[in-house]
């Protein structure tokens, strides 16, 4: 069990929190883990080609913006049956153990992994657990292995008719399953997987998953679901979703929310420790073509919560395009190429964040050893302000989350020194004066 040391932050009620005596299922983070980030690839509509030689282009751009980890949508062949639009779903896988032709081949994803690496990267795959297409292989050839209608046919996954549901009661597919993530694995070396809607899956198949498959060797564990609703898979996965947090955030700025709800949910996260680290993020495939852009929900505060994602506690998320950045909702069915232009707008203004996260241990997530204290201001209903401590190290991060300039003053002795602003160099010393003045969108990071 885990004994939580909670220093309050006054007024606020944000907390640090220090771990003693963790005990877990499964093995804590490796290094690696704890100063990564993650890109989300969607090959479909990354290139005009939409394949793995056109995107093993594109990876040296990707490294020189500090991208550590990529994360490519499923790469298996794709359910004709019941099919949505002219291309279908990635979702609705119809082989567990092959490659999409859409995409290329077995021998050119494995070119990639290894260029990949050679870069330095690390490579996750997506992994679709709970549901198949309507003609997986599966179907033919064990049928048992799904949920049936009583009147027998095989059962619809929740509100898409295009998928359907496994009988995870069937210890015959599980260890099916089980190979099945091997096959990757042990073929093309990859570093592990987000998994799909893994709170729809059992989390003892989790459990009995994760020991079996890492026989090969330690692997990273990104589940979809948010350990706030189910704290027991977070005993399992390495990182989760933070999608409180994400839809939190969305109607605070639509509806005019307190941002005090905001704060008093980063606690909630904070209370569960760090045995496990929450990913964050702005965008992804599914918000971006159900629910729109960035910027269509956050608006003018898009950047400080991109910077937000970077320096909070965890792991940062980003999507493909987000460097341009990408101001349309991406077709999910059809083919519906991201518009990359001549420059890439936001790259330096992502690689200074994900160089930080990388090199300040300050930032790193999922440590005990550091501390997160939100900080009281004289606009603490406009203003989100918080230092992350380790030892030496600081990092300070001030974002107007408002839709106005607001001119505050820091007031908390947790701030005290001289930092640098990472962005623009300029040096301050915060015992001399705490005073700021913030345009609309304004963000400000320093460094100790």
């Amino acid at each position: 069990m885990k004994k939580l040391i909670l220093l309050a932050i006054i007024g606020l009620g944000i907390v640090s929190c220090t771990t003693q005596n963790t005990q877990n299922t499964m093995e804590l983070p490796k290094e690696w883990k704890h100063t990564t980030n993650i890109y989300e690839v969607n090959l479909r509509q990354y290139t005009q080609e939409g394949t793995f030689k056109a995107f093993e282009k594109e990876m040296p751009r990707l490294k020189k913006m500090g991208i550590k980890t990529l994360w490519f949508m499923p790469i298996t062949p794709i359910a004709q049956e019941n099919k949505k639009g002219s291309l279908g779903s990635q979702y609705a896988a119809s082989d567990y153990t092959s490659i999409s032709p859409e995409f290329g081949t077995m021998n050119d994803f494995k070119h990639m992994v290894n260029e990949a690496h050679r870069l330095g990267f690390k490579v996750i795959i997506d992994w679709v657990a709970n549901h198949t297409g309507w003609d997986h292989i599966w179907t033919k050839t064990h049928p048992e292995f799904y949920l049936k209608d009583p009147d027998g046919k095989f059962h619809r996954a929740s509100g898409m008719d295009d998928i359907i549901e496994l009988d995870y009661k069937n210890q015959e597919m599980r260890l099916a399953m089980i190979d099945a993530m091997k096959f990757w694995v042990k073929e093309t070396g990859i570093d592990g997987f987000r998994c799909d809607l893994a709170s729809w899956v059992e989390v003892d198949f989790w459990q009995q998953a994760r020991p079996e498959v890492e026989k090969i060797k330690p692997l990273f564990w990104l589940g979809e679901f948010d350990e706030l609703e189910s704290p027991e898979y977070g005993k399992v996965f390495d990182a989760s979703y933070s999608w409180k947090w994400m839809h939190k955030s969305a109607d605070y700025y639509k509806k005019n929310e307190p941002l005090q709800e905001l704060k008093d949910l980063l606690q909630k996260y904070s209370n569960i420790g760090d045995a496990s680290m929450r990913a964050w993020f702005t965008t992804n495939h599914d918000e971006n073509s159900w629910n729109g852009t960035e910027y269509e929900k956050y608006g003018v505060i898009t950047k400080p919560m991109a910077v937000f994602s970077a320096t909070w506690n965890g792991i940062p998320l980003l999507y493909s395009g987000q460097e341009l950045p990408n101001m349309k909702r991406l077709e999910f069915f059809e083919k519906d190429v991201i518009k990359w232009t001549s420059t890439y707008q936001m790259s330096e203004f992502y690689k200074t964040l994900l160089e930080l996260k990388a090199s300040n241990p300050a930032l790193r997530g999922g440590d005990a050893n550091v501390s997160t204290y939100l900080l009281n201001t004289t606009a603490n209903d406009k203003i989100l302000a918080y230092v992350r401590k380790n030892g030496k190290d600081e990092v300070l991060v001030v974002l107007n989350m408002s839709k106005e300039p607001v001119n505050f003053t820091i007031e908390d002795q947790n701030l005290s020194g001289n930092f640098r602003n990472v962005f623009d160099k300029t040096k301050r010393d915060f015992d001399s004066g705490k005073d700021f003045t913030f345009k609309v969108s304004d963000y400000a990071v320093f460094e100790k």
